[in-house]
This record gives C-alpha cells, structure tokens and sequence, in this order.
C-alpha cells in the first residue's frame, strides 16, 4: 500500500535537498569562472590551477544529477564521493574539524535525508521504525482484544 508523503515533509525534503543544489551549483560555477578565492582554495588544498575547472564541472554534473528525479539516487552517490575527496583532502591538511573537515558530512546529511524524505524507494530499502509509545502499544492491546 502506497502511502502518500505529507506536504510538510516534501517541504523540507526539497529546502534540505535545494541547500544542497544551491551549494553545489554556486561552488562549481565559482570554480568554472575561476574567481580568485576559488582558485587559491583549491590550489590550498593542493590540487593544480588546471584542476580547478574539472572540479567545477564535475561538481556541476553531480548536482544536476540529483536535481532530476530519474538519476536523484545516482546524483546522491556521487556526491557522497565528491564529499569524501573533499574529506580526505582537509584531513591531510589537518584542517579545523567542524568548520572544514566535517562540512561535507553535513552536506551529506542533507543530500541523504533530501531524498530519503521525497522518495518512497529509499524509504523502502531502508525503513526507519518510529518507537511505539506505551499509550499506542495500549490502543493496539485494546483494540486487539476487543
């Protein structure tokens, strides 16, 4: 049985879902137009100038495929890969933890639970239990009984 999904929970599914989009979209556009703090950014991480165009491109490509439906699950995947590269190069330059290393695991978080709160497939590979309550296990007893 096919159970729809609530207004309020599509809302923040897409606000979770477009932060990501944003983000993405603004970081490889800054990238491909290669404006100066992009560039030194980059080229911190240790990464060659030539480079950082490839990486805007690809974080482009990767945002467009989470964007449309058909590929959203393929998109999330490659971003989790693009976020990890982003997480083992702060790592080896033992950046800050929360500000730098772990940005990308909150983008992550939001790229994930974007998709898993709009689509049902995921939410079926991998169902999240809510906790019974005393009081539901109660009305289930009583209903059960009677």
């Amino acid at each position: 049985m096919k159970i729809p999904i609530s207004k309020s929970r599509l809302w923040v599914a897409r606000v979770m879902s477009g932060l990501v989009i944003l983000f993405m979209l603004f970081d490889g556009i800054t990238k491909i137009l290669k404006l100066k703090v992009m560039v030194d950014g980059t080229l911190e991480m240790g990464f060659a100038e030539h480079h950082v165009t490839i990486i805007g491109f690809l974080a482009i490509l990767s945002a467009v495929l989470y964007t449309l439906p058909p590929t959203s699950i393929l998109g999330a995947i490659v971003l989790t890969g693009f976020f990890g590269g982003v997480i083992a190069s702060h790592i080896r330059l033992d950046n800050p933890l929360f500000s730098h290393t772990l940005f990308p695991v909150y983008l992550a978080i939001l790229t994930w639970g974007g998709i898993y709160l709009r689509d049902e497939r995921l939410q079926t590979i991998f169902p999240i239990k809510r906790r019974q309550s005393i009081s539901d296990k109660n009305d289930f007893n009583s209903t059960k009984m009677g």
